[in-house]
């Protein structure tokens, strides 16, 4: 059963940055900071050899069709495609990312990482981001407050033996409502700072947050937390669900994908993430349209492409956390 620890909730908020919208005045006068995200989950999906009693469902070729969840047993044809992400996938965005000298953020699984070292040293050595994605690819809706904070510790501990790399930034995205307001200050009984949660959806920039947890200390010393929006209309995943992008094909999604830039471009100040999948955008026809859209991105000024942690450095900079606003300010 899902626990909503009251006390530590932040508030909706449905104004944001109204009618005057926010710039966030990227570096070097660029017009739009671009994030390219690989989740990175093949080998920490729910698996019958890792005794989770059948093979993921979820988010592989066969999309929701019928026949692809089989509890009790194996299903090759879900494993292989996973499979598929981390022998061949993950390496044709890796390259892609070396052709056109950008980095990206991994939004990475634990064990996905441990069973994959070649990749994950490749990616820390290229100047890619690891981010916490979690210890395996699992729902833990259900965690008690102490499950959940051993479930963080474990994350960073995990992660950082297998990459030699220690998070700044996260995106669960399958965690309790408490898990967003946690993650700070479990970090900090590791002596480790978050620089930034990506556990949010609802806006095009970055924004402060006050956190509950911080109620007893004077203001001065607040530290807040830094959000870094996701989103899920540009991922990948949406070739396997409905609504979707229209086909199998790549042409929607990079269409979709163009759109979305020229929007956010000519509004300026904005972000623009592309959440990938190793075993979806992976594939060579939807990767020759990833490329597609890369190419179109190269071609216009005033775009950095970036990390999510020079993001979030960046913003931190230019606007410091500053109690009660989510600009802040110095």
């Amino acid at each position: 059963m899902v626990h909503t620890e009251e006390s530590i909730q932040i508030p909706r908020d449905f104004e944001g940055f109204g009618e005057e919208g926010h710039d966030c005045k990227w570096p070097n006068g660029a017009r739009i900071a671009v994030s390219f995200i690989l989740n990175y989950e093949e080998g920490g999906e729910r698996s019958w050899q890792d005794g989770d009693g059948l093979s993921e469902p979820y988010l592989w070729e066969k999309g929701s069709s019928t026949g692809s969840d089989k509890p009790g047993g194996r299903n090759l044809n879900s494993e292989h495609d996973f499979e598929y992400g981390s022998r061949a996938g993950c390496w044709r965005i890796f390259r892609l990312m070396k052709e056109f000298g950008w980095n990206m953020t991994l939004w990475a699984i634990a064990q996905a990482m441990e069973r994959n070292p070649e990749f994950a040293k490749a990616c820390v050595r290229e100047g890619h981001e690891i981010g916490a994605h979690g210890l395996r690819w699992l729902n833990f809706w259900d965690y008690t407050i102490e499950q959940d904070k051993k479930y963080i510790k474990d994350t960073w501990e995990a992660l950082h033996a297998a990459t030699g790399e220690m998070p700044v930034g996260f995106y669960f995205g399958r965690g309790t409502p408490n898990t967003h307001v946690l993650v700070p200050g479990v970090l900090a009984s590791m002596n480790h700072k978050l620089l930034y949660s990506s556990e949010c959806y609802n806006d095009d920039v970055p924004y402060w947050v006050d956190l509950p947890t911080e109620a007893h200390l004077a203001e001065s010393e607040r530290e807040g937390m830094l959000c870094v929006p996701y989103n899920y209309d540009c991922n990948d995943g949406k070739f396997h669900m409905a609504p979707g992008f229209g086909s199998s094909a790549g042409q929607d999604y990079e269409s979709y994908l163009k759109s979305t830039f020229n929007m956010l471009y000519r509004e300026g100040g904005k972000m623009m993430n592309i959440p990938m999948h190793s075993r979806i955008v992976g594939k060579a026809g939807r990767a020759e349209a990833l490329r597609r859209f890369m190419l179109y991105v190269q071609s216009k000024e005033g775009v950095w492409v970036t990390t999510r942690r020079e993001i979030a450095k960046h913003y931190k900079e230019t606007f410091p956390y500053k109690f009660g606003s989510r600009t802040g300010g110095k």
